[in-house]
């Protein structure tokens, strides 16, 4: 069986089993040549169907209420998105917490970093449009902040 052959039948059992990773290693002739695949497949690739669920406020590109104001802080890449440091631990913000200019509010993983993602603005955040874990999209809106 091909490398490549290979790689499209673990595809389709990901699909089947609900795997997002695998590691894929093939060595040929004591090593001498090594082929190494990582293969990551986002939950999230179906989004598009997303905004017609109820919980469309927290998956779209513009905040839930078509009159909301305030101020969207967007993200910079794409990646996925964390509302705390670690599992477990407090989140970096909440609805209704005041926050100032340089605080983090978010962290983005892209390519197994984690970038902060700090507000802009001195305000207070009115609405979280991202879950925790949720893959997200460049320029898409985080956080509104009033």
């Amino acid at each position: 069986m091909s490398f490549r052959a290979t790689v499209e039948s673990m595809s389709k059992i990901m699909d089947d089993m609900g795997i997002t990773e695998l590691d894929l290693e093939r060595q040929f002739l004591f090593g001498v040549y090594r082929k190494h695949i990582h293969l990551s497949k986002q939950t999230a690739v179906a989004m598009p169907a997303l905004p017609i669920s109820e919980n469309a406020k927290h998956t779209t590109s513009e905040p839930s209420d078509a009159n909301a104001s305030g101020y969207a802080l967007k993200s910079p890449m794409v990646g996925v998105a964390y509302l705390s440091p670690e599992p477990g631990a407090k989140p970096f913000t909440k609805v209704g917490a005041p926050i100032k200019a340089g605080d983090t509010v978010i962290l983005v993983e892209a390519m197994k970093t984690f970038n902060p993602i700090k507000s802009d603005k001195d305000g207070v955040v009115k609405e979280i449009l991202v879950s925790d874990g949720q893959a997200v999209e460049f320029d898409q809106p985080l956080i509104i902040i009033e």
